[in-house]
């Protein structure tokens, strides 16, 4: 039988594949992004610049799976196309429910222009909502106090731009919300429906919204509204000014044909320097004081020296907070019991964070070896160079010295955020990361502390309890229980405290977080360390949150506090600071940091920020200033 015809054999591709290929063309189409990235995996959709993350179609997918899979595919990619994000972050208000409210209305309006104009776009976002708010349990609140104002909200505007009512799992959570919104700013919330194409008129009567609400103020907003037409302002005179100088040089050009080439470069440098703003060369003579006045003029005194600032951030009861040991929240069979359920759900990952942390040994190895410095006229005898005086007696005798390597005595602090956002694969990711990270660094002779935060119960434990019988006092400051766990001891070999880091996978353990505390303990245990060098890694998945001390305090009190004790960390402190944030923006909090959408990135960014530190072998200025 002839086989000329037989074509190669194929490998045969997931059933799945022609269904991701369409749903990763589909984002592209709709963002207008051609270079969009799309991954799916088994995690929380998230959205970071141009990397998109899905969840991973089951195996049997049915309509529904299809559906919600697209509505996030769908959400993401309208917020590409329709946000700004420029606009956005000038009109940011302050506080944290604030911030909230404002970000869920803007999605909301992006995904609202999609279902306007596209029928299977509506269809798909009602499904992804309506599987979102079904797995946060909404269908069954019962109280104000457990139904999110911002997601009430955003549900609100969306039936305002697009007709459509709650999805079945939200209804119980908009009309609990309703009447308290409708009569405070029912009149404003109809006014969006004129402004859904314009983004800056839009955030502009969600900030009315805000204040009517009592979560802003309108001073606030007046200010922005006054910077945006300063900034309009600018930019047309800019324009305008631009434009006259287009103008000059085409009369330039036709006036003075033999001198083009230099009058087009002049007015090029002046179009760039008109967009830039003028310079201390460019100012003009009648601008600049004269050399008497200069001398004349009384120098104002020098600034004396700022006094340490201080925090207003206070704790309503201290009594009920807890530093423990993770040996002593559950027994040793449930450790190891929780040890190898960790194991096994990251076994994948396990050797791709071993290989980046092997690479990272092998660098801080390769700075503690010996070093020579060669062909010097003193010191031990280098026997390599005496070959080349057998060659030519004339040449001079070659010595060698060993020479100090600058690796110091260093320790390592990873503070992991064990909040009920981390729940699912964050958590297990970080746990695994941090377990190899501390084994690789315990090798080359660092020494490593593993620490994790959040509080001992939601909605605020005994410390509200006490709050309530104190006869509720007006900002009373944090009011919850905290829970500092310590995972590993810098002390501590990590053979015995490999197990303690399953304590991450027991259910019930994630609650609140509150970041500004933890960051200040971890901060402190660190101050105490005899090693020269001290740095302290945060991996974090969200600003600090607790519902208990929100809701009687500003918005923004855990934030402000968090900012506060980054500051003094970074500034006044020799303790070296780095931040990782998984699916959110850390770096508008530290100065040092970097945000992946992945969880499964956390290995290589921790590596190569450690890496990035100890390739940085010279000490400092912050260092040598402590």
């Amino acid at each position: 039988m002839s086989t000329s015809n037989r074509k190669p054999a194929s490998q045969k591709e997931a059933p799945a594949e022609p269904f991701k290929r369409a749903v990763i063309g589909t984002m592209r189409a709709i963002s207008g992004k051609t270079e969009l990235d799309v991954s799916f995996a088994n995690d929380r959709p998230a959205l970071l610049g141009d990397r998109a993350r899905l969840p991973e179609p089951p195996r049997k997918m049915t309509a529904q799976d299809a559906a919600v899979l697209r509505g996030h595919a769908d959400s993401m990619a309208l917020r590409l196309s329709c946000h700004n994000d420029s606009i956005h972050r000038r009109l940011l208000p302050s506080g944290q429910t604030a911030r909230a409210v404002y970000d869920a209305i803007e999605q909301s309006r992006c995904e609202s222009i999609g279902a306007r104009r596209m029928e299977g776009v509506a269809a798909n976002l009602s499904a992804m909502l309506d599987d979102k708010y079904h797995r946060g349990n909404f269908s069954q609140v019962t109280y104000v106090a457990d139904a999110p104002i911002e997601e009430a909200l955003a549900m609100l505007v969306r039936e305002r731009l697009t007709g459509s009512a709650p999805p079945p799992a939200a209804q119980k959570l908009v009309e609990l919300w309703r009447p308290f919104i409708e009569s405070k700013a029912g009149a404003s919330l109809d006014g969006l429906q004129n402004h859904i194409d314009d983004q800056r008129a839009f955030a502009r009567v969600v900030r009315e919204v805000l204040v009517r609400l009592d979560m802003a103020e309108d001073a606030d907003a007046e200010g922005d509204n006054n910077d945006e037409d300063n900034e309009q302002q600018s930019e047309s005179e800019s324009e305008d000014q631009q434009s006259g100088e287009k103008e000059e040089q085409v009369s330039t050009e036709e006036t003075e044909s033999s001198a083009a080439e230099e009058s087009d470069a002049e007015i090029e440098e002046g179009v760039a320097d008109a967009e830039d703003g003028p310079t201390d060369d460019q100012m003009n003579e009648d601008d600049m004081p004269d050399s008497d006045e200069c001398d004349n003029t009384p120098r104002p005194p020098p600034p004396s020296r700022p006094e340490k600032p201080v925090s207003d951030y206070r704790v309503f009861a201290a009594k009920y907070d807890e530093t423990i040991g993770a040996e002593d929240l559950c027994d040793a069979e449930e450790l190891t019991r929780l040890r190898a359920y960790l194991d096994k759900q990251i076994s994948h990952l396990s050797g791709v964070v071993a290989r980046l942390a092997n690479r990272l040994q092998r660098r801080l190895m390769a700075q503690q070896n010996r070093a020579w410095e060669f062909d010097l006229e003193e010191g031990a005898l280098d026997p390599a160079r005496l070959p080349r005086i057998i060659i030519d007696p004339h040449q001079p005798l070659s010595f060698k010295r060993e020479k100090d390597t600058n690796f110091r005595d260093t320790v390592v602090t990873l503070l992991i955020d064990n909040s009920g956002s981390m729940r699912g694969r964050p958590i297990s990711v970080a746990a695994t990361c941090a377990d190899i990270l501390a084994r690789t660094l315990e090798r080359c002779g660092v020494k490593t502390e593993i620490l994790g935060f959040t509080t001992r119960a939601w909605k605020g434990g005994q410390s509200r309890e006490f709050w309530l019988q104190s006869g509720k006092p007006n900002m009373p400051g944090r009011l919850n229980d905290l829970r500092h766990i310590i995972y590993k001891a810098a002390e501590a070999p990590w053979r015995r405290a490999r197990k303690n880091l399953g304590l991450m996978m027991r259910e019930g353990l994630l609650k609140e977080n509150i970041d500004g505390e933890a960051l200040d303990w971890a901060h402190k245990r660190l101050l105490v360390r005899p090693e020269q060098r001290k740095i302290l890694m945060m991996i974090s998945d969200g600003a600090p949150v607790d519902d208990s001390t929100l809701s009687v305090n500003p918005g923004n009190y855990l934030e402000k506090h968090l900012r506060f004790v980054i500051d003094e960390i970074e500034n006044r402190s020799p303790v070296e600071l780095i931040a990782i944030g998984i699916g959110h923006d850390v770096t508008r909090y530290y100065k040092r940091a970097v945000t992946i959408v992945d969880a499964e990135e956390l290995g290589g960014a921790m590596t190569e920020k450690l890496a990035e530190l100890f390739d940085d072998n010279a000490p400092g200025d912050k260092r040598r200033a402590a």
